[in-house]
């Protein structure tokens, strides 16, 4: 049996960077853990890659502030309940309603 893996490297800088750019809150619901949970929740948060990795079909160099936004736990599993993911201006009409 012969099985191809295609494998895609997550930047910690590119992480780093689109955090500084915008915060540790939630880009869809505003949840800022650090508020929530004090400590515990400081500077917790997902980074969503807006362009699914897996849809990348050639080298990509991954720019912090268009390809990256950062969402909590609970919209990131929200934003790929389905295939291709929701954006997250779906998300935010989502929990409008």
């Amino acid at each position: 049996i012969e099985l191809t893996l295609s494998t895609y490297e997550r930047d910690p800088a590119a992480r780093k960077a689109c955090l500084n750019h915008y915060g540790t809150w939630c880009r869809a619901c505003e949840l800022d853990f650090g508020k929530t949970y004090g400590d515990l929740g400081q500077g917790f948060i997902h980074v969503h890659h807006i362009t699914p990795l897996s849809k990348l079909r050639e080298a990509h160099v991954v720019d912090p502030i268009k390809d990256l936004i950062p969402v909590c736990p609970n919209c990131h599993a929200a934003i790929h309940r389905r295939n291709p993911p929701f954006t997250i201006e779906e998300i935010k009409a989502m929990l409008k309603r």
